[in-house]
C-alpha cells in the first residue's frame, strides 16, 4: 500500500521562464514608480508646454525629462519606504507584495536619477536647474521630510516650479508668471493632502507625522478644499484681462471637484478618488489655459 504524500510537500518548485520573470519584474517596477502621480505630473507639464506654444520637439523633449524625473521620485519612495510598507502589509506596494525586491527598485531609482541630470540640462541651463530642484524636492520628501510638519513644502516646490520648467525651456528662457507658479504650488499642497489621506492610519503606525497626520482627517480635508479652491481662483482671476464665460464655468467645475474629492475621504478612508479628483482640478485649470490663451510668461 502506497503512503499518503502531502501534495504541498511533494509538488516540485514552480519554474518560471525568463520571459515570465521579466514580465513580473516589469509589473513590479511599474507599480513601484507610483504610476498615477508620475503620469499626472508628466501630462500636466506637457499640456503646459502646449499652452505656452512650445515647438513639438520641445514638447516631446520636456515630456521625456518630466517622465524620467518623476520615475526617479516614485521609485525612490518605494525604495526608502520598503520596510514601512512591509510592516503594515500595504497591498498596493509591489515591494511589500514580493513582486520586486527593494534592491532592484533602488537601482531603478538611482539610474533614473542619474539620467535626469543630462536630460534636464538638455532643456537649457536655467530650465535644467529648475527641474533638478523640483526633482530634488521630491527626493527630500521621500528621505525624511514626509515625516515632519514641513511635508507639504516639497510638493509646493515641485508643482510650483513646473510652469517655470516649461517657460524656461522656450527660446530665450523667459521666466514664468508669478500667478502660474503660485497656482502650481497651491495645487501641489492640495495634491499632497489628498494623496496622504488614504494612508493616514498606516503612516501613523510606522512613525510618519507629516502635516496631514497632525491635522487629522477632517483638518486635512478642510485645508485641501481651501488650497484647491484658491488654486483655481488664481488661474481664473489672476491672468491679465477679465475671465469670460468659459473661465467662470471652469471655476465652477473646479470648485465642485475640489469640494468633492476631500469630502469623499471622510466617507471612504482608503479611497484614492480624492487624489484623482485633485489631478482633475489641475487638468481643468490647464484646459482653461489652453482655451483662453492666457500666457504663462511673466
Amino acid at each position: 500500500m502506497s503512503e499518503d504524500v502531502d501534495p504541498a510537500v511533494a509538488a516540485p518548485p514552480v519554474r518560471r521562464s525568463p520571459a515570465h520573470r521579466g514580465r513580473l519584474l516589469a509589473t513590479g517596477l511599474l507599480g513601484a514608480c507610483h504610476p498615477g502621480p508620475t503620469l499626472a505630473v508628466t501630462v500636466l507639464g506637457t499640456l503646459l508646454a502646449v499652452a505656452s506654444g512650445a515647438a513639438p520637439r520641445t514638447v516631446l523633449q520636456l515630456a521625456l525629462v518630466l517622465l524620467v524625473g518623476q520615475l526617479s521620485i516614485g521609485w525612490s519612495n518605494d525604495w526608502v519606504d520598503a520596510a514601512r510598507d512591509a510592516a503594515v502589509d500595504r497591498p498596493d506596494k509591489p515591494v511589500a507584495r514580493g513582486l520586486v525586491d527593494r534592491r532592484t527598485v533602488g537601482r531603478a531609482a538611482l539610474l533614473a536619477g542619474l539620467l535626469t541630470l543630462p536630460l534636464s540640462f538638455s532643456l537649457g541651463p536655467r530650465a535644467g536647474t529648475a527641474h533638478l530642484v523640483a526633482v530634488g524636492a521630491g527626493w527630500v520628501y521621500n528621505v525624511g521630510v514626509k515625516a515632519t510638519i514641513w511635508s507639504w513644502a516639497p510638493y509646493a516646490v515641485c508643482f510650483g516650479l513646473l510652469p517655470a520648467v516649461v517657460t524656461l525651456s522656450l527660446p530665450g528662457s523667459p521666466a514664468a508668471a508669478a500667478w502660474a507658479m503660485t497656482a502650481g504650488a497651491l495645487l501641489g499642497v492640495g495634491a499632497h493632502l489628498a494623496n496622504v489621506l488614504p494612508d493616514l492610519e498606516d503612516d501613523r503606525r510606522t512613525g510618519v507625522r507629516g502635516l496631514p497626520h497632525r491635522l487629522g482627517r477632517t483638518g486635512s480635508t478642510v485645508l485641501a478644499c481651501v488650497v484647491l479652491l484658491l488654486a483655481s481662483a488664481v488661474v481664473v482671476l489672476a491672468p491679465p484681462g477679465s475671465p469670460g464665460p468659459l473661465g467662470w464655468a471652469a471655476l465652477v467645475v473646479a470648485t465642485a471637484l475640489a469640494l468633492t474629492g476631500p469630502l469623499v475621504s471622510l466617507r471612504s478612508a482608503g479611497s484614492r478618488l480624492p487624489f484623482l479628483l485633485t489631478i482633475a482640478v489641475a487638468m481643468v485649470d490647464v484646459v482653461l489655459l489652453l482655451s483662453s490663451g492666457a500666457s504663462l510668461l511673466a
